[in-house]
């Protein structure tokens, strides 16, 4: 008999550096995941990242145990790294905090490509454009 699928949720983590303290630890006990066994998992699997921020999908099955998929950092966090930038603007039509190069937004757009529904790298390249734009970064033109 197939185990039964009871919870399935979305957490953000620092790759390989993951504690079950708040936010993490409480969020998944209160999922029915043992915090110790999903925090060892994830950080074995994510050492190579060397904190930084991970999406993932945590499906809970019938029997308390787990499975999770591990998710490309949101795009935010991309264009902040790529930038070296501490955050976005607050006022992202008047101040801007920086210029993102094409050769830049392709890296970018191609590194999240497998978690977007995009049909081309082209189209990929469009979103990311926009989440750079909403955030006070200016996109260099073709």
């Amino acid at each position: 008999m197939a185990k039964q699928v009871t919870k399935v949720f979305k957490i953000m983590a620092p790759g390989g550096k993951a504690t079950p303290a708040p936010p993490i630890g409480p969020a998944l006990g209160a999922n029915g995941v043992n915090p110790g066994q999903f925090i060892t998992a994830f950080n074995d699997r994510t050492k190579d990242l060397n904190g930084k921020i991970v999406g993932c999908v945590i499906t809970v099955f019938d029997d308390r145990s787990f499975e999770f998929e591990l998710k490309a950092s949101p795009a935010a966090i991309l264009i902040k790294d790529a930038l070296k930038l501490e955050s976005g603007s607050g006022e992202p039509h008047i101040k801007k905090v920086g210029k993102l190069t094409q050769d830049q937004l392709r890296a970018i757009a191609e590194e999240k490509m497998p978690d977007m529904n995009s049909g081309s790298i082209e189209t990929a390249m469009k979103v990311i454009a926009g989440t750079a734009r909403s955030m006070g970064v200016d996109v260099e033109e073709n």
